[in-house]
């Protein structure tokens, strides 16, 4: 498998990372307000998501395996604007317990009405960032570039399941090269 020199490439957010991330800073701020900071799995905020923006055709591809990006952008913009985390309260099943208990209060108790315009500036920010080789892909050129570099790389692909192979898909349409996604998507299951 030829691997990338510039590891940093498997942590670089695409554009879609961005654009799913700002719609979960608000599903999130949602979910703070009317669960009181409870705790919600990946698959379930996905599910909240999709009913929030049931026809944003990107979120709708959102897979659980690939949620990571996306909740490290809503981090990181908490974090520039000084709010409470709220990805504290995104949690994959196996993980749900009572940590981060004072900072999901926190997320609860705050006001989240004001944030669309720090949320705008900071995405617009998030995406001027975004190299410029990531070069955004249709869904049927992204399926045949999987499976050209799938049919070449068979001995590395074993571990790819069929929810692993629709993020990679998602990555291709976002930009990022086969062995990069396949790269980020195996991180993102040992992680």
């Amino acid at each position: 498998m030829q691997m990338s020199d510039n590891k940093n490439t498997l942590f670089q957010l695409t554009l879609t990372d961005i654009e799913v991330g700002s719609l979960l800073v608000k599903v999130l701020a949602q979910h703070a307000k009317s669960g009181r900071g409870e705790p919600i799995a990946h698959d379930d905020l996905l599910t909240l998501g999709r009913n929030m923006y049931p026809k944003d055709a990107v979120f709708g591809r959102e897979v659980p395996v690939g949620i990571g990006m996306k909740l490290a952008f809503v981090e990181s913009f908490c974090k520039a604007n000084g709010y409470p985390n709220l990805a504290c309260l995104a949690v994959g099943r196996a993980t749900m317990g009572p940590e981060w208990e004072a900072e999901r209060k926190a997320v609860a108790a705050f006001d989240w009405t004001g944030v669309d315009a720090a949320l705008a500036a900071y995405a617009e920010a998030a995406r001027a960032a975004v190299p410029k080789r990531f070069k955004p892909r249709k869904e049927r050129p992204a399926d045949v570039a999987w499976y050209a570099y799938y049919c070449s790389h068979r001995e590395a692909c074993a571990r790819v399941s069929a929810e692993d192979k629709k993020e990679i898909i998602n990555l291709l349409m976002a930009g990022l090269d086969p062995d990069t996604a396949l790269r980020r998507v195996l991180a993102a299951k040992a992680g």
